[in-house]
């Protein structure tokens, strides 16, 4: 059957927002994000967003529907992205889920069901941070790992809100969370999906990107938008803080690192970042391989996706 969607993803930088534009504009289509930071509103630079002409070009998304205070959840993403998606497609039109989130386009897709998990139980949550306090995050993921080793081995020990959840939903319903993944897994998908994943020939030039992407963010004000953020009392330890560039720019502004030291970490972090997603988006065997040379073709690869759309 014809595809009902179609994914845009990728490593940071790499074009996945021009992309993804050009061809909503060939398809009826309308952009929906898949990026876990542009959904926080007033976090603008600092997470490459669309810019205002972009977004009269073509409707977008998921872009600023939570405040950065807000620690905002895959289960809430696939439900609010679920019913744009639902939306578009009554309406005839084409979802291009685009973003370099993978839990995000993969949980939307296979249609994941997070109401079990999401029916938590508060004291439990309180008694497990306490005793994660007080054990640390090793004792923690070896008590995870004794009726969950395949969650645990996914985990890292200062991954204290993912350790503390698999726990507590173990404890709320018998059932681990690989368990219930795999119960997913089993399910048809919710939406059948034509996946294009975008990367460079040369791994040099995604990096020389990806650095010249953080030295333009720098230059349009990343640390004035950082001080705004800030001077609203946003705490610098919320989730939303925790963005690669955001995290690096609150040590600078609070002298604990110069600026050309949080600019360089920015970019460290991004090529790292860039490597954990090529390696997300590399187990997809359906997707389809766009590796551009220099610079990319946002005019013949359109066309090209839309020749194989048309064969699917």
């Amino acid at each position: 059957m014809k595809p009902e969607i179609v994914v845009v993803c990728g490593p940071t930088a790499t074009g996945k927002t021009r992309l993804g534009i050009e061809l909503a504009k060939r398809v009826n289509g309308e952009i929906v994000s898949a990026d876990s930071m542009q959904i926080y509103r007033r976090m603008d630079i600092g997470t490459a967003k669309a810019t205002s002409a972009e977004r009269a070009a073509v409707p977008h998304h998921m872009i600023d529907v939570a405040e950065p205070s807000e620690d905002y959840s895959v289960s809430r993403y696939v439900r609010e992205a679920g019913e744009i998606c639902d939306r578009l497609l009554r309406e005839g039109k084409t979802p291009i889920l685009v973003g370099g989130t993978g839990l995000y386009i993969d949980s939307l897709l296979s249609g994941r069901d997070f109401a079990e998990r999401d029916t938590g139980d508060e004291g439990l949550r309180t008694a497990l941070n306490a005793e994660y306090d007080a054990r640390g995050g090793e004792e923690m993921l070896e008590a995870l790992r004794a009726f969950d080793p395949e969650r645990a081995a996914k985990l890292h020990p200062a991954d204290r809100r993912r350790i503390i959840r698999a726990i507590e939903i173990y404890r709320l319903t018998g059932r681990t969370i690989s368990a219930h993944d795999a119960d997913t897994r089993a399910r048809p998908p919710r939406y059948r999906a034509f996946t294009v994943a975008l990367n460079y020939r040369d791994r040099a030039e995604l990096y020389a990107r990806i650095d010249k992407r953080v030295d333009g963010m720098i230059a349009e004000g990343l640390y004035a938008e950082v001080q705004g953020l800030l001077g609203e009392g946003l705490p610098a330890d919320c989730t939303a803080m925790q963005a690669i560039g955001y995290k690096e720019a609150v040590l600078a502004l609070r002298g604990e690192i110069s600026r050309e030291e949080a600019a360089e970490l920015i970019k460290r972090n991004s090529r790292r970042y860039a490597k954990r997603q090529l390696t997300w988006f590399g187990r997809n065997e359906a997707a389809h391989w766009i590796c551009w040379d220099r610079p990319p073709d946002f005019d013949r690869a359109p066309d090209e996706i839309l020749q194989r759309l048309s064969t699917e």
